[in-house]
């Protein structure tokens, strides 16, 4: 609501690109509901959820599916194998991407490589392309009618977003060449990040049951974290990779 009240009576482009700037964070935020949502639908009824999905793309760049293909049936089912993994963060030939390499390697290709995944589920990828596609319009029309607030209200922040989304997920996974499950990704106890994010800091005990809802992930970790090696727990706000 608060977008669009901008979108609508806002004319100055310095009040617009201050406003594109301070919800860098909160959009960042977002993109962590976004990808419960994935896991576990937000209500039972799907249109509701279609409704949901198509404001949360307009925060995160992220359509309807995009993530169920690329990360629930590709990078969970892939993430200990970094020959297929569609968040790998090796390159072909066996070394490690940097953050950067990392960000603009996997966000540039996210929707083609969810594609590639939902050829092996037509209707999850039927109405992927669907979506996608209804999302396109609407940000089209919205540009029709008020382009440069379009523009820095809705159009960058979802490019941003994206990027910001893959970017902090570089130090889930990154360096950690193993087939141990509970090896295999960093953790992030600290409990306001937790809250913010929904848990999405029990990165173990999400990949352990990637089903099982964000509100039990706590749970969960207490009851595999002997498994977790100590090195792989960390206890800080933000945890931001290096350029």
């Amino acid at each position: 609501m608060i977008d669009f009240a901008i979108y609508s009576l806002v004319e100055n482009i310095w009040w617009l690109v201050g406003y594109l700037v301070v919800m860098i964070i909160p959009r960042g935020l977002i993109c962590s509901w976004n990808h419960h949502h994935q896991h576990t639908p937000t209500f039972r009824q799907k249109p509701l959820n279609r409704v949901l999905e198509f404001f949360y793309a307009l925060h995160t760049g992220v359509t309807t599916n995009l993530w169920m293909l690329h990360h629930v049936l590709g990078h969970h089912r892939n993430f200990l194998d970094q020959s297929c993994d569609e968040s790998g963060w090796k390159r072909d030939d066996g070394k490690a991407m940097g953050a950067l390499e990392y960000t603009l390697t996997i966000a540039s290709t996210a929707y083609y490589r969810s594609y590639q995944v939902g050829k092996g589920f037509p209707r999850m990828q039927r109405d992927f392309l669907v979506f996608s596609v209804l999302t396109l319009a609407g940000v089209a029309l919205l540009c029709w009618f008020r382009l440069v607030p379009a523009l820095l209200v809705f159009v960058v922040p979802m490019v941003i977003s994206l990027l910001f989304t893959v970017w902090v997920t570089y130090d889930h996974h990154s360096g950690l060449d193993t087939e141990d499950e509970f090896k295999a990704s960093y953790n992030n106890v600290n409990r306001l990040y937790n809250v913010l994010t929904g848990n999405l800091g029990y990165h173990t005990a999400h990949h352990h049951r990637q089903g099982l809802h964000w509100s039990k992930l706590p749970e969960l970790h207490e009851q595999i974290k002997h498994k977790i090696p100590p090195e792989l727990m960390r206890n800080a706000m933000f945890v931001l990779p290096e350029v």
